[in-house]
């Protein structure tokens, strides 16, 4: 009890001192003031990463040479004629080292307090973002300075992810966490909102505040983690939600002890049927040694390779390569496409970028709904993709007629292209992480999502720098490549589509003989 008191964050420490003293005879659900301060800190911490992402988006336009008259016209070394490929270099210099690093970070996670990787995580995610503004105030005009302080800020942005979606996953269980992590994920979109807005306030008048001001709050909400973030339920006397389960696995394999072989073997048999999670039908594309099988019991830490037999983890990470690929491409270029295409200045054009991300959050919630509804996760994402392709093709064609076609347009991609990378992000790695073929074994949480995240984060770093060097031949050729993009992440989860509609055929079948 001594080493989880230890544990507990100085923050709640404080907190339940003083509900002790001012009030001693209200009792209240601890599990449920403790699930709701992790859905609130995490949703803030992740918030804040994305939110430090997106002024350099924001900036392109100034830095290049769009200024006002308030400003010198343009930075060096951006406001040349090979301004889109050194902004190619710089949005590939963090996305590149961040999905490198993201697969160390996943192995990292596990085996450390999530409390102090998150929270100095961010802290040093604030610094970084800071050096970039300080570059102005300090007329700095390295080319390398810039690419060192992104490569920086990638490594320590790759603590956001496996930390707070391991987090979640200790805390809240499978029900529907389809429409609790559609509702969470919005903080992607939020924080992308709030960058946006905050460099856009900036980004004529002094463009460095734009990087400092979102470093400033990134690194002061780590502190507040540091201070109330609890990474264990275990810690304060809570129950993961999936400890039944695990209690009835333990007891099953001891009276499987008592029995010959035979025995033993049929109820670890039956124990797989009955607790493995719907749809049952994913195998995995490598066949997993039996060897492999057996090395992840009792909850120890998995290897990536490991991590890579279990069924699906495979194909979702291929197809979020080429769904992050399209929505980081929007992410870093669309208020600059929007200054091109429009009469817009670089305010407004920042402004009118964030209807991307407003559709983003509906499409987030509706896919994780779905997939609630249905337990079909990999026709949910095939679906929303299927419609994404068209949509993209009018955007292009009919965005630049209109402020008031381009909004609802934008609204409409951002719900098809942000859903199936939201649902993949989340409650698709959640159930990967914790599938019946490594026990439920929630440490493995981490190293999953780190893989699935890390695949897509490839993605990710090529699309900005594609969109960069394509666009020099027209934007219609960017959105063409977004939506080969679509297609072929969409081919990929063929399989597995198939597999849950013979799932959903057999189910019905049943239900019908009944």
């Amino acid at each position: 009890m001594s080493n989880n008191y230890n544990d507990i964050p100085v923050g709640i420490k404080l907190v339940q001192n003083l509900a002790r003293q001012c009030c001693p005879r209200v009792h209240v659900r601890k599990d449920l003031l403790f699930k709701g301060s992790i859905f609130v800190l995490t949703f803030l911490a992740y918030a804040c990463y994305h939110m430090t992402r997106k002024p350099i988006s924001v900036v392109k336009s100034v830095l290049q040479g769009n200024c006002s008259t308030t400003l010198d016209c343009g930075y060096a070394p951006f406001n040349g004629p090979d301004a889109s490929t050194l902004f190619g270099m710089l949005d590939s210099a963090f996305l590149f080292t961040y999905a490198i690093a993201m697969f160390m970070s996943g192995f990292v996670a596990e085996r450390v307090s999530l409390r102090y990787f998150l929270s100095m995580g961010m802290i040093l995610t604030g610094v970084f973002t800071y050096m970039f503004g300080l570059a102005r105030t300090s007329n700095i005009h390295s080319l390398s300075y810039f690419i060192l302080v992104q490569i920086g800020a990638g490594i320590f942005q790759t603590t956001g992810w496996p930390g707070v979606v391991t987090l979640v996953g200790r805390w809240f269980g499978k029900s529907k966490r389809g429409l609790i992590f559609g509702i969470w994920n919005s903080h992607t979109s939020i924080g992308n909102i709030l960058g946006t807005l905050i460099a856009a306030h900036y980004v004529e008048t002094d463009w460095a505040m734009s990087f400092v001001v979102p470093g400033i709050i990134i690194g002061a909400i780590g502190f507040l983690l540091f201070l109330f973030l609890v990474d264990q339920p275990e810690i304060v006397g809570c129950h993961r939600e999936n400890s039944q389960h695990e209690q009835r696995r333990l007891t099953n394999e001891s009276d499987a002890e008592n029995n010959d072989n035979d025995e033993e073997e049929a109820r670890h048999n039956a124990s797989d049927i009955i607790y493995r999670p719907v749809p049952t039908e994913r195998t995995p594309i490598l066949a997993r040694p039996a060897q492999n099988a057996q090395r992840n019991h009792h909850g120890q830490p998995i290897g990536l390779i490991d991590a890579l037999f279990i069924p699906g983890v495979v194909e979702f990470s291929l197809c979020l390569f080429f769904t992050k690929l399209v929505s980081y491409t929007f992410m870093y270029w669309l208020p600059m496409y929007i200054q091109y295409s429009s009469t817009l200045g670089p305010e407004l054009s920042a402004d009118l970028s964030t209807l991307f991300d407003v559709g983003g959050i509906l499409g987030a919630i509706t896919a994780g709904y779905l997939a609630d509804l249905t337990g079909m996760s990999a026709t949910i994402c095939t679906g929303m993709l299927f419609i994404a392709s068209p949509i993209l093709l009018m955007y292009q064609q009919y965005g630049a007629l209109s402020v008031t076609i381009s909004s609802l347009l934008l609204i409409t991609v951002g719900i098809f292209v942000n859903g199936p990378y939201a649902l993949i992000t989340t409650s698709v790695s959640a159930e990967l992480g914790q599938h019946s073929s490594i026990e439920g074994n929630s440490n493995a949480l981490a190293t999953v999502t780190a893989i699935i995240d890390g695949t897509g984060s490839i993605g990710a770093a090529v699309g900005p720098l594609l969109a960069g060097l394509i666009s020099n031949t027209g934007w219609q050729n960017v959105f063409y490549m977004l939506i080969i993009s679509d297609i072929i992440a969409m081919i990929l989860l063929m399989r597995l589509v198939t597999k849950e509609c013979s799932s959903l055929r057999r189910s019905v079948t049943r239900i019908r003989i009944e």
